[in-house]
Parts: C-alpha cells; structure tokens; sequence
C-alpha cells in the first residue's frame, strides 16, 4: 500500500475511532490481545528470523535483547493490553465548566488527536503497546518501526488486525509500514494533513533525525543517561542492590543507571563494594581519578562518558563533595530522563527532587521503574523528555488533546 493512500484510510478510521463508546473499544482491545495470545507462534517465528539476521549484522547485545521476544514477554505486551483495557478511559471527559458574566458556560472536554505516526527502532513489543493507547483514546496510528524488527512487527500488526475484525472492527485503526528506505521515512515525516502528530522513539540519532526534518508536530522522546547518586548518608546495601538493578537488569533500555555519582564521605566504604557487586555482571567501570585512587582498577574516564548512553555493561563513576555538585553535575550531562538519590536525609532527597531537571525524579529507587507499565498505564507510547504537553512515561492523558465547549442561550458580543 503507498504511504498516501495509507495516510488516507488511517484518516478516515479516526474519524469512526473517535465515536466509538469505550465498550466496543475495550472489546476490539481484547479481541487483539487474545489474538496476539493466538498468534504467539508465529510471531515468535519472526522474531527468530529478525534475531537472526540482526546476529549476522553484528548487533550489539543490548539492542540484541530489546528486539528478542519470548513466550514471557509476548505475555507482558497481552497483559499490557488488557491493563489500558480497565483503565478509565478520557475521551469525553469534561475537565472543566465554569460560567461567565454574560451566562456563557465554557468548558474543556478531553478528544483524540486524531492519527498518530510512529516512528522506532528495533522494540516489536511498542508496535503492540503504540496500538492499544492509540486505539483506547479513539486514534489511528501509522507504524514505521525499524528494519531489523520488521516481520516481528509484521507478525503483530497480521495478528491485531485479525483481532479487530473478530470484534468487528476497521483494521484501518493501525497501518505499519513496511517500506524501510529513508525517502518513505521522510516522506512520513512530512504527511501534513494526515498525522496530527508524530512521535519518534529510538536513539539520538533517530530522534534528531525526526526533530530536525518533520514538518508535523513532534512530541519528542529522548535518550536516558539516567544516574543515581549515592548519598553520604546513605544506606549503602540499599545502593548497592537499586545500583545493580538500575544497571545489569537490562542495559538496551532508556531508563538504565549509565552514570553513578558517589558523596565523598561515601566512597572509601562504596566504591570497593560496587566493583565486587558489578563484577560479576563484568560492567565496565570509568571513573575519575578521585575513584581511581580507592580503586586503582577502574578504567579511566574521558569527559565524553559523562553524558553517554552506553546501553552496554559500562557505567561511570565519579566522587562529589556535596549534593549540590550532584545535581549540577546531574543537571549538566544527563538527558532529562531519570535520575535517583540514595539517602536517609529527608531534607537532600526534598532538595533533589525538586532541584534536578528530568521526567522523572526518584527517593531511593531504582531508575527502571519509568515505564508505562510500572507507572498503572499498562502501557506506553514513549518517555517524553520535552515540556510541552506530556512529560515522562505517555500513556492515555498524553494521547489526547482538548476543545472548547460553550452553551449559551443566545448571548451576542456587544
């Protein structure tokens, strides 16, 4: 199918997707998800096919685990549906109504955006993911994920499709395209007129790529060089374990502790201990010479590590002499994402939260926690790193937008 006439049929969807009662929608959802549940075979199959050809291509580890799929995670991207299926859904809600002088009521009332486009790197489970929002708050959507997913994604978009015409439903509510070159890419970022708005998701050279030549609107995500600072009145067996956690338990995700900043009253006790912890993950550790110095076989650190996405077993390591050097150290290199204290000061932990700038702000957490999933979305779209409109972890609210309501009872403006 060419890009226009996809573009064409995505619109014409929206405009039945945006009266459809939340009860149909929640059934159409449903019918998707055990289709999914269904289908689980030969989407595997595609996965293996992607995997293996990502193998040949000489993927790195970490994008090697964000494109597998398994039995487990199939089942995490049905239960991530059926979670955006209890939720409440917005659409319609009137979120405001107050009453003027002259009798007018004005009101907000939340609707769709219309047709949302996506465009992602090798992550199969946000075809399903981008799907179920969208759907949910009555919008089309057009996927262009990247070639090394693509009969993943075949596969589940084939199974969605077969889902929604169980339930009775359009299967013009989502359209992935499958045309990988550049020049459809960016003839997808020009579609105005037909996307309401295009969210990239993927790396910075993704995502900079859509920033600098979309003429729609962008709601923009972006990289996570997430760290956490160790406190001087920390817990520190309590580091330990959110560090390990933040780090080792999937490095190719956006929401991985990639830098740890350490209060010098802590390290002589810390550092030692965090090597121990991290070595047996074997992560890469690239410290200053204040680090070096307690442990001489960190490897050095050149000032490119400070603001790196590694997405691999490495992470940097550097020794502050206060909370307020944290957080402009924080506030200087890290991407806006997440970023979390170690402590036992209620004061340092108030002053973090509310001096560090990022989506997501935590008190003695680990960072992974910024997730749709674990944040009650069921699912979501991206992590917005801008500050127009959405922030953070997109689930149903940042898929909407709203209009004016006003009844009256024949006033005219003098």
């Amino acid at each position: 199918m060419e890009l226009k006439e996809c573009g064409q049929r995505a619109r014409r969807a929206s405009l039945i997707l945006g009266k459809m009662g939340t009860e149909m929608k929640n059934a159409a959802l449903s019918a998707a998800a055990e289709a999914i549940i269904s289908e689980e075979e030969a989407i595997l199959a595609a996965n293996a096919l992607d995997i293996r050809r990502a193998k040949e291509k000489g993927l790195a580890d970490g994008l090697l685990d964000r494109l597998l799929l398994t039995s487990e995670r199939i089942m995490g991207i049905v239960e991530g549906i059926r979670q955006v299926c209890r939720l409440e859904d917005p659409v319609g809600e009137v979120i405001s109504m107050k009453q003027r002088p002259n009798g007018l009521l004005i009101g907000q009332k939340r609707v769709p955006l219309g047709v949302v486009g996506m465009i992602y790197e090798a992550r199969p489970n946000v075809t399903a993911d981008a799907f179920a929002l969208c759907f949910k708050t009555g919008n089309a959507v057009i996927l262009k994920g990247g070639s090394d997913a693509l009969e993943s994604n075949k596969a589940i978009v084939s199974a969605i499709r077969n889902g929604l015409a169980a339930s009775g439903v359009c299967g013009d509510a989502i359209h992935l395209i499958t045309d990988t070159s550049r020049e459809t890419a960016r003839e997808f970022m020009r579609m105005n007129g037909v996307l309401d708005v295009l969210i990239p998701r993927g790396g910075a050279g993704l995502i900079r790529t859509v920033v600098e030549n979309s003429t729609v609107p962008v709601i923009e995500t972006g990289t996570g060089n997430c760290h956490i600072y160790v406190d001087e009145s920390a817990d520190l067996e309590m580091a330990l374990d959110i560090l390990f956690n933040a780090k080792t338990q999937r490095i190719g995700v956006c929401n991985a502790c990639e830098s740890v900043l350490v209060h010098r009253k802590a390290a002589k006790s810390f550092l030692p201990k965090m090597k121990q912890r991290l070595d047996a993950k074997q992560v890469e550790i690239r410290a200053d010479r204040d680090s070096r110095v307690i442990v001489p076989e960190f490897a050095e650190a050149m000032e490119e590590d400070w603001g790196k996405e590694y997405l691999d077993y490495i992470i940097s390591c550097k020794i502050v002499d206060s909370l307020d050097e944290a957080i402009e150290h924080i506030n200087r290199y890290n991407t806006g994402h997440s970023e979390s204290i170690i402590t036992k000061s209620y004061e340092n932990a108030q002053k973090f939260l509310n001096e560090v700038d990022a989506a997501a702000v935590y008190v003695n957490a680990s960072t992974r926690f910024t997730d749709g999933f674990e944040f009650g979305f069921g699912a979501e779209i991206g992590i917005s790193t801008q500050k127009l409109h959405a922030r953070g972890p997109m689930g149903l609210l940042a898929l909407t937008s709203t209009k004016y309501i006003i009844y009256g009872d024949g006033q005219i403006r003098k």
